[in-house]
């Protein structure tokens, strides 16, 4: 069987990024993750099961689609005069990525095949037998680290951090990818100037990574919670804002590294 033909389960397709990764890109969302982190924007994209979600106009929409890596590349194909023009290409997100990690890995193969440039964003919450799949074809690595205190990650996320944090090390030290780390900035879980602090220093202890994104928390993924019926455990908590944010950064570049306000 080709390559082309590994299957796999995605809930959308979004065309025309202009973040998460270089250039204009088309993001490629697989199914199921292993976390459950409070503010999670992508409650859907949770389950690996297909499910039912009530959208507000009291319609019905159906999350999952089972594919191959030959039809999601017939959808990433057609932006190809952009990706030339502005260097970009193919992310995957989820969910957690390494959830599906021979989909994944073959997604990004045919991305290299075709000539573009490949992305992927991750928790690393995966046996590294499974990251180390996807690395001979992936050029950059948008790897989130939420917390470096593993009671208080396990408390807001339903994991501790070890295995993250140690997969973080071993990207870094492989030399096969650039490794940009991640972190959402969330009230009540991180969003003081010493715990972004804490991971901003273990980022740039990696030696390899330059750049960390600072990415703001908001409230956008509340209407699928209402749709799936489930509730929204962080309530009605405010998004940070700029002079927050900008304060934040002023504390990653202290260790020297470039941060970046979003993706």
């Amino acid at each position: 069987m080709s390559y082309l033909d590994t299957q796999g389960r995605i809930f959308d397709i979004q065309r025309y990024s202009i973040h998460d990764g270089i250039g204009i890109r088309t993001i490629v969302f697989l199914k199921g993750c292993v976390l459950r982190c409070r503010w999670c924007c992508n409650p859907e994209s949770q389950s690996f099961a297909i499910e039912q979600m009530k959208l507000a106009n009291g319609r019905i929409r159906i999350v999952g689609e089972d594919t191959t890596v030959r039809r999601v590349m017939e959808t990433v194909e057609q932006d190809r005069i952009y990706y030339r023009r502005s260097r970009g290409g193919l992310t995957l997100s989820g969910g957690e990525s390494l959830c599906q990690p021979e989909f994944a890995r073959d997604l990004l193969h045919a991305a290299k095949d075709a000539g573009f440039s490949t992305a992927m964003e991750s928790m690393a919450c995966a046996p590294y037998d499974r990251i180390e799949m996807v690395l001979p074809w992936l050029d950059t690595y948008l790897m989130d680290i939420k917390h470096t205190d593993p009671e208080k990650h396990k408390e807001f996320t339903g994991k501790e951090n070890s295995l993250m944090l140690e997969n973080a090390r071993k990207v870094a030290g492989s030399g096969q990818c650039e490794l940009v780390v991640r972190t959402p900035v969330i009230p009540t879980f991180n969003d003081t100037p010493e715990e972004i602090r804490g991971i901003a220093r273990f980022a740039a202890g990696l030696g390899t990574v330059r750049q960390m994104h600072i990415l703001p928390y908001h409230r956008l993924g509340y209407d699928k919670y209402v749709g799936l019926g489930r509730e929204y455990s962080m309530g009605d908590l405010p998004s940070p804002d700029l002079k927050k944010m900008m304060e934040l950064k002023a504390v990653v570049e202290e260790t020297g590294l470039n941060c970046v306000i979003g993706g």
